[in-house]
């Protein structure tokens, strides 16, 4: 599994981190604060994806899902929505990998999005 780790550190291999701060409009210190703590949150996550061109929904779905603690629920969710895509991917072949991996990822995103706003707090 990627981690939102992995994309910061595509981001600050690409510009450093002020130009990010910068583009983001976040604190001075939040990039650094999200390396200690070894996750991004989910809103700054898709927020750096999309700067990146990457997707915004897969990465705020990793950074969600990062942030839960250890539970069954977390472990069944990873499998549902991360793994999920590369088995489809590895099942389907090399031409259909990509494919698979954004139909899957897409559904993941659209189902945890209707799962955290159904929570009762």
């Amino acid at each position: 599994m990627q981690t939102t780790l992995d994309l910061l550190e595509k981001a600050l291999a690409q510009q450093p981190a002020p130009y990010w701060t910068e583009r983001l409009n976040l604190a001075r210190t939040t990039l650094a604060t999200a390396k200690v703590r070894a996750h991004l949150s989910p809103a700054i996550a898709g927020a750096l994806a999309e700067e990146m061109g990457e997707d915004p929904q897969k990465w705020m779905v990793i950074a969600a899902l990062e942030g839960e603690r250890d539970s069954a629920c977390k472990s069944r969710m990873v499998r549902k929505f991360l793994t999920g895509a590369a088995i489809a991917g590895t099942l389907m072949g090399a031409s259909g990998a990509a494919t698979a991996a954004v139909a899957n990822m897409t559904q993941a995103a659209d189902g945890l999005y209707i799962m955290l706003n159904q929570m009762r707090y």
